[in-house]
């Protein structure tokens, strides 16, 4: 195939080493995810504008897109020399290395490559073993049904005088359950198997919720302002929300947003934020609202605006996430709680007690990022019930010059990928305790 043919696969090749969502990449180029599909298999020509976009996005130069597997081979050398300061040191010489040793390079990229491939699918199994109620459901289907052939086995094998009606019957029976079973196994296989971002299976509402939230990257405009859109015209039809339950709790979430959106209108925030920094204190006394409405704007302003991508994650009492904004560098586990040291966690026993930490990620380079928590609770004048409380955490890489703190507390994602070691906190040994 002639290289002008192969840029689809080297868009692909790249972004796969960054890490990028097919969705994320399409959104921020101005064309359908299914576009993107189509120029990433090679069925479509790319060229122009649309090239120059994509590879401003994917930060390479056009060229290594468009020239082959030497610029190519370079670039994914670099990104696997980052963080390594001996190879860093070397950086000018990756030239020389692929063209002396070409096989070598090749090795070592693709290495580079299938390690980062093992360390998201062992993450993300580890995480669905641990904590997936769908996987859970499953295996109980499917040892249910090994019970129920392995009793009318044992009716069969050790009676001998059945009638032939209810020996058929039996008969009848465990074919009917061998079928369930090859049934239940094969759609376990395929839910373990599947964990490409594109194909995601979603096994609760939350995580329809989820999906219908990234299809927005969080921001509804049809909330905003003056339009007068319903809240259900926006759920209604909406691919991603397919169950009941999701559709009530993304009801919820959409008026929570308009509440917000009119209390902190996008223009007058975004232009505070531009003189005034992104503080979430100095925005709640100029608006006169709550740090929890702040926060949960903060949350939903598009991509850019700000000046940096802002996260947030916000759980209930028992300390499991129920909403989860993820921005690069700073990953959220996929169910259940996280890592217990989280700001998130410690604002549960401080109620309405602010906490701005600045914290990094264990294992995952040097990025540092400014971390604002808050718990407040949701029926405080009432005497007759327990406090329900709910918690709220912003992180935000941190900003350059900002000398407020000066220490920086390490923490992780959870404690089954975790690779801190001697953590007071941790509930149980990591996967990665061995150096995986």
């Amino acid at each position: 195939m002639p290289k002008s043919e192969l840029v689809g696969s080297r868009i692909r090749e790249r972004r796969t080493v960054l890490k990028m969502r097919q969705a994320e990449l399409a959104r921020s180029v101005g064309i359908s995810p299914s576009y993107l599909n189509l120029i990433e298999h090679n069925r479509r020509n790319i060229g122009g504008k649309l090239l120059v976009d994509i590879a401003r996005q994917l930060d390479v130069e056009t060229t290594i897109l468009t020239e082959g597997a030497g610029a190519t081979l370079v670039a994914s050398l670099r990104d696997a020399a980052a963080g390594h300061a001996e190879a860093e040191n070397e950086l000018s010489r990756i030239e020389e290395f692929v063209g002396r040793f070409p096989g070598w390079a090749q090795l070592l990229s693709e290495s580079h490559r299938r390690i980062d491939e093992l360390e998201r699918t062992v993450a993300l199994l580890t995480e669905r073993m641990a904590h997936d109620p769908f996987l859970a459901e499953s295996l109980h289907e499917v040892l249910s049904t090994v019970t129920a052939i392995r009793s009318t086995a044992a009716i069969l094998n050790e009676t001998q005088d059945i009638d032939r009606e209810w020996r058929e019957r039996f008969h009848r029976n465990m074919f009917e359950e061998s079928q369930r079973l090859a049934e239940g196994a094969q759609t376990l296989v395929a839910y373990l198997e599947n964990t490409s971002e594109e194909s995601e299976l979603r096994s609760s509402p939350q995580e329809e919720v989820g999906a219908f939230l990234l299809a927005r990257d969080y921001h509804v405009p049809e909330l905003e302002g003056d339009n007068t859109t319903e809240v259900m015209d926006i759920i209604i039809g909406d691919p991603d929300l397919k169950s009941t339950p999701a559709r009530e709790l993304a009801e919820l979430y959409l008026r929570q947003y308009r509440k917000d959106a009119l209390a902190l209108p996008l223009a007058e925030l975004t232009f505070l934020v531009e003189k005034q920094g992104l503080n979430p204190t100095t925005i709640a006394a100029h608006f006169g609202v709550d740090l929890p409405a702040v926060m949960r704007r903060l949350a939903t302003i598009p991509r850019g605006t700000l000046g940096c991508p802002v996260g947030l994650v916000e759980c209930d009492g028992s300390g499991t996430l129920t909403y989860r904004k993820e921005i690069e560098g700073f990953a959220l586990p996929r169910f259940g709680a996280a890592c217990p040291l989280w700001p998130l966690y410690e604002t549960l026993s401080r109620p309405m007690t602010p906490i701005h930490r600045r914290v990094g990620m264990s294992g995952r380079g040097d990025e540092v990022f400014d971390v604002y928590a808050i718990s407040h609770s949701l029926n405080s004048d009432r005497f007759d019930q327990p406090q329900v409380l709910r918690a709220l955490m912003l992180f935000l890489p941190a900003q350059a010059g900002d000398t407020q703190l000066a220490t920086t507390m390490t923490v992780g994602t959870s404690c089954r990928i975790c690779d801190k070691r001697d953590c007071l906190a941790r509930r149980e040994p990591s996967i990665l305790s061995d150096g995986f």
